[in-house]
């Protein structure tokens, strides 16, 4: 439509201001993966685990991802590479003690120049994994942009979807991060979520719009295989999925009534109303690994469980990916066959 192809230049010419200073030939990207979380959603079909259940494995995990960190960079660093942004997500980064955040930055600042990022994220995506103490332990180093991730503000979506924490703890989250100093900070919301209509996203986007954040990401609902919401379809066939143009224009009208213009989007299979993802973010306020990723222009090297890096080969015409295995124990186990699979990828890529 003309309207999807205004929205589709708009995004582009600003991905392209955004860009500008982005070496595509000698830059890479890192995503470093903690693949735990306070509890499973509903729609989920990442590699996450309930943290209560592998409590006593996380200081395992992180002994074997600080080895993956360590390995990975001398092979960047002996290959001349520039590191352009860092992307910590999950699972629920935040899930981490302040002492295991600490164990986990200290790796990555000890081995990968990150003083001259174009951009340093970490997740903190879930209200209930958030604390004073863990903000305070992430302000002492030189991270620039966090999440907190709503998803709704409607107590009884969130009670349904699996999320345990209230919309209260949102707030307080997100108040205590801008307490702590955090200036960018992204809110991601979900469209199309079992039960919502149109009041209700409204309802949402008018708690988001009081608190003000930097960003906002609207997803339109894609169940895919793996999601619980897929495996146990038979369980929830009565509820409802809405999304529709009148919702998505609601979002986008919201988002320019808080100063916030799109600059990505993405589609995946699945999307409830066959709609798309689209971010919004104020001046110099949008998410760069969020752009880099999805247009895969740039390397981007992921660490961690289920991390999948993406090599980009001939400009762009070709990708090729290096796999992580999904299962936490496996790749405790198997860290060294993990690092040689890198290694010899991105001795095939250089």
């Amino acid at each position: 439509s003309p309207q999807k192809t205004a929205l589709a230049i708009t995004i582009a010419n600003r991905e392209r201001e955004i860009l500008k200073d982005i070496d595509y030939e000698n830059g890479y990207s890192l995503y470093v993966g903690i693949p735990f979380c306070p509890s499973i959603c509903l729609y989920c079909s990442f590699s996450s685990y309930p943290l209560k259940q592998w409590k006593d494995r996380v200081y395992l995990y992180l002994d074997a991802l600080c080895k993956e960190i360590h390995a990975v960079a001398q092979i960047m660093n002996e290959k001349g590479k520039k590191l352009d942004t860092v992307y910590i997500g999950g699972g629920t980064p935040t899930t981490l003690e302040p002492d295991q955040l600490k164990i986990l930055l200290d790796a990555l600042i000890a081995n990968f120049d990150c003083e001259h990022l174009a951009e340093f994220t970490i997740e903190a995506g879930r209200p209930d994994s958030i604390t004073r103490e863990k903000l305070q332990m992430i302000r002492n180093y030189p991270i620039t942009r966090i999440s907190v991730n709503p998803q709704t503000m409607n107590q009884e979506t969130l009670d349904i979807i699996g999320r345990r924490h209230t919309v209260d703890e949102t707030k307080q989250a997100f108040a205590l991060a801008r307490e702590c100093g955090f200036d960018n900070i992204n809110m991601d919301l979900i469209v199309g979520l079992p039960g919502e209509d149109c009041k209700m996203v409204e309802h949402t986007l008018d708690e988001v719009k009081a608190l003000a954040p930097d960003s906002v990401t609207v997803h339109s609902l894609a169940v895919k295989r793996a999601a619980r919401l897929n495996i146990f379809k038979d369980r929830y066939q009565e509820m409802t999925f809405e999304n529709n143009q009148e919702i998505m224009d609601m979002t986008m009208r919201t988002a320019c009534e808080m100063d916030m213009g799109p600059y990505y989007l993405y589609r995946q299979k699945n999307m409830k109303g066959n709609f798309e993802n689209v971010g919004y973010a104020k001046v110099d306020k949008a998410g760069i690994y969020n752009i880099l990723i999805m247009e895969e222009k740039q390397p981007i090297i992921a660490l961690g469980a289920g991390g999948s890096s993406k090599l980009v080969f001939d400009h762009g015409k070709r990708i090729e990916r290096v796999e992580n295995v999904k299962d936490v124990t496996n790749y405790i186990e198997r860290i060294d066959e993990m690092i040689e699979r890198k290694r010899k990828g991105i001795n095939t890529w250089l």
